[in-house]
């Protein structure tokens, strides 16, 4: 029979509640799996393709969740079968909605996460990347992740009371309560079903609680950033030294970089740099030297791994430098910086063209290159461009005045 009654479940409600019991048990043991696997240049592609499945598992899930509460609103709940332990029927029932809850919060603060971060494990046909309302910044992405493994333990918590409670019904009280949802057998005596407003309240509270927690607990935790949109159009950049003697001061500006990870576009900025600028608005003439703290990289998702000994190593080469001779291309505002970047204990030659709107006292450079990783041997154990390109681009945007 597809729909309930009030001594059995309907095929649906058991349909949907095994299936998203499978969902959820993937979903958990692919998490768990791509934890345990090393973040190497071997496996890479693995963790893709775990984290990807997680994903899709999850949003499958949650759109199967909305599915089977859409279904059981319509539907008969069939009556408690030891009604007389109004304890125990309580506690089975907030759950039940604590699970209901699990299976809303959990894919959807993973699909959030993944919608505001760049790049790493795309979600799978056919459920897109994005979500409406829910920019790219990497503060909601790390709020969100931070919800999505707190909620992880309620997710827990929850299974394992529901699969011991399973248990007790099979193993002690040997009922129909598994046969029930296994096989649509009927059982227990047709009565007025009680009330679930306390437990759907209990399981409700928990939940605020629990995101409550999660919520403050982000606020108080380093992120890998701020929003990449807010920081390349806002991050200033940090005054230059007192012993820099440059005769332009950057008042602000950004330095952020695009490389293509598995396919997709990965943006990503420093957080950190200083610039001492010498030039001469007569001649277009001048020199500079840039200042770039590597331990300040953002790069969403993966930048623990960009931190890496395999690409800017920045626990050995915590800073790169930039150095070269500007000169005026013509008359009117196209430059070019010609010298060498320094990234990572290897020096390579860098020219670096750009543009300067000169207003009185005041300078707007805006700057983009595209430079290769192997010129600075960055991934070496990533010799194709199958994992991560090759090119990387360049671009910076600042603001100076004159001292």
């Amino acid at each position: 029979m597809l729909t309930n009654t009030p001594l059995s479940y309907g095929v649906m409600a058991r349909g949907l509640h095994w299936a998203i019991a499978l969902l959820i048990l993937s979903a958990i043991g692919l998490g768990l799996y791509g934890e345990s696997v090393p973040r190497t240049a071997d496996t890479t592609a693995l963790l893709q393709t775990i984290y990807s499945a997680h994903k899709t598992i999850g949003v499958a899930t949650f759109f199967l969740a909305v599915l089977r509460v859409l279904w059981t609103l319509g539907q008969t709940r069939p009556v408690p079968l030891h009604p007389e332990r109004r304890l125990e029927t309580w506690a089975a029932e907030a759950v039940h909605f604590a699970l209901y809850g699990a299976m809303f919060v959990m894919p959807l603060s993973g699909w959030i996460t993944h919608a505001a971060e760049q790049g790493f494990a795309p979600i799978w046909w056919p459920f897109g990347q994005d979500l409406p309302f829910v920019p790219k910044s990497d503060t909601l992405a790390h709020t969100a992740g931070h919800v999505h493994k707190t909620a992880i333990w309620v997710l827990y918590t929850a299974l394992a009371l529901h699969v011991l409670g399973a248990l007790k019904h099979v193993l002690i009280d040997r009922d129909a309560t598994m046969a029930r949802m296994t096989t649509g057998r009927a059982a227990g005596r047709e009565a007025p079903p009680a009330t679930q407003g306390a437990a759907a309240v209990a399981a409700l509270a928990i939940w605020i609680a629990v995101l409550l927690f999660a919520l403050l607990g982000s606020a108080g935790l380093p992120a890998h950033g701020t929003a990449q949109d807010e920081a390349r159009a806002t991050t200033p950049a940090p005054a230059a030294p007192d012993a820099a003697t440059g005769n332009w001061a950057v008042t602000q500006g950004s330095l952020s970089f695009d490389v293509v990870q598995m396919g997709a576009k990965v943006q990503g900025h420093f957080g950190n740099w200083t610039a001492d600028i010498h030039y001469d608005e007569g001649s277009g003439t001048g020199h500079v030297t840039v200042q770039i703290d590597t331990t300040s990289l953002d790069l969403g998702s993966v930048t623990d791994q960009a931190k890496g000994s395999e690409f800017f190593n920045v626990s050995h080469f915590a800073t790169a430098t930039f150095e070269g001779d500007i000169t005026r291309k013509g008359t009117g505002p196209d430059h070019i910086a010609t010298g060498s970047l320094t990234l990572i204990g290897t020096t390579a030659p860098l020219t670096l063209p750009f543009t300067l709107d000169l207003q009185g006292d005041t300078a707007h450079m805006t700057a983009q290159v595209t430079i290769d990783r192997r010129d600075w041997k960055m991934g070496a154990a990533y010799p194709d461009e199958g994992t991560v390109g090759f090119p990387i681009t360049v671009s910076v945007d600042l603001q100076a005045r004159k001292s």
